[in-house]
């Protein structure tokens, strides 16, 4: 995969990966602000801003913005995340300009209409609702809080429904003055396109802007000594375990390393927890780990929903694939299975114009540098059996163990689980 970068005066960051063979054309604009930016009163408000360029710019209502774009057969998006929000848009080819204008206008001029701000407070409001009906959604953000006390990590991207409530336009044409410049934005293309063209496509847009200090969020300050849990009250046949444990900063061979472990434990349908809880014993329908990397720090995550009446068994049988994956290690045929496996789901990713775009957003916004293709590969497969063991050592810390359970569960079960939790 080739790709091409470029840092224009006013710190605009432009990247292009050319794929001539494709029909279509993916962009983003890149934004370095998310949740884990914003103070405590502003929880919430990066997700906001983003719904909000949603509803209309200074020239372009809504539905002229969606029209333009699923006019010609595109599509277009948008996210926020921890540390990260993006635009998106995938359009044929011959309509990168379209795409550009369509993204551009949205980041420069949105409207900020107040009577679509009220709308959109009832919107986030019910998604805020919809999650917490959900517990499945909702044991995550239960999880966050224990893993980060304190700390932005640990309050929900989405805010609060007295938060969303409460924001005015003000705080978001503020706001978004405060982050939304170009040194703080990255323009990222992907698809059948000449990359000088794209580059002097997307600059003439933003020359007219100027880059100002780049935004910094409070750092985590470790202090947890022993497992936490928490249990949440939930009148539901189903209940929800959710396993957390933060990463302090790890090196790039340390990640990878990382990686090849989660995909043995808990990452695909060959598991050993799909095998073990799933397959063998019947315990529960859905069941997987997952490793997130932030800039500085990351998070192992193993969760499972399963029968309330089984939710002790299927705590211990998890704690047990863990110790075994830390204390007695993974087979020299897992950890090969596992390196495949990442390679594999790399590459196939890389043939979509999309999922390139966005893989080498996040790779540049979150950890400043877009690594060589060849270099993760080489990367995953040099991965060793001590490296994984060094790294479930690192990973599978007693004193950062944290678990969150949504259920109706009686005083026994939650007793037989903290014994299990403190086996780690």
């Amino acid at each position: 995969m080739n790709f091409k970068k470029y840092s224009e005066k006013n710190g605009l960051t432009v990247a292009v990966s050319p794929m001539t063979h494709m029909a279509s054309i993916s962009i983003g604009i890149w934004i370095g602000i998310g949740g884990r930016f914003e103070r405590p009163e502003e929880g919430g408000l990066s997700h906001f801003v983003e719904h909000m360029l949603f509803k209309g710019t200074l020239t372009r209502s809504a539905r002229e913005l969606k029209e333009a774009i699923e006019g010609v057969g595109g599509s277009f998006n948008g996210f926020t995340s921890d540390e990260v929000t993006c635009y998106m848009v995938k359009v044929p080819a011959k309509r990168l300009d379209l795409g550009l204008d369509i993204l551009s206008d949205m980041v420069i001029n949105p409207r900020f209409d107040e009577l679509d701000m009220a709308k959109e407070k009832f919107v986030i409001s019910e998604e805020i609702k919809m999650y917490r009906d959900q517990p499945a959604d909702h044991i995550l953000e239960v999880l966050s809080g224990l893993m980060w006390p304190g700390n932005a990590l640990g309050r929900p991207l989405t805010g609060t429904v007295k938060a969303v409530k409460g924001f005015k336009r003000e705080d978001l044409v503020r706001f978004k003055g405060k982050y939304y410049h170009p040194a703080n934005m990255a323009i990222i293309g992907a698809g059948k396109l000449d990359p000088e063209r794209f580059r002097k496509s997307a600059i003439q847009r933003f020359a007219g802007l100027v880059g100002r200090k780049k935004p910094r969020f409070e750092e985590f300050r470790w202090s947890q000594h022993d497992p936490r849990i928490k249990f949440v009250k939930d009148d539901t046949k189903q209940a929800h375990l959710s396993f957390g444990f933060p990463v302090p900063g790890a090196d790039k061979e340390q990640k990878y390393a990382i990686k090849v472990m989660d995909v043995a434990l808990g990452g695909n349908m060959s598991s050993r927890l799909f095998e073990e809880l799933r397959e063998k014993n019947g315990l529960c329908y859905d069941i997987s780990s997952a490793y997130k990397s932030y800039s500085d720090s990351g998070e192992m995550i193993i969760h499972a929903g399963v029968d309330s009446k089984k939710a002790l068994m299927s705590a211990a049988a998890i704690v047990d694939q863990v110790l075994m994956v830390r204390d007695v290690g993974l087979t020299e045929e897992e950890i090969e299975r596992s390196k495949d496996y990442i390679k594999g789901q790399f590459l196939l990713a890389m043939e979509r114009t999309s999922a390139r775009m966005l893989w080498i957003g996040d790779r540049f916004m979150v950890e400043r540098n877009i690594p060589d293709p060849d270099e993760v590969l080489r990367l995953v497969g040099k991965v060793t059996l001590n490296d994984v063991k060094a790294a479930a050592a690192q990973v599978f810390s007693r004193k950062r163990a944290n678990l969150a359970v949504i259920g109706d569960l009686a005083r026994a079960e939650k007793t037989g689980i903290r014994k299990a939790l403190e086996r780690l």
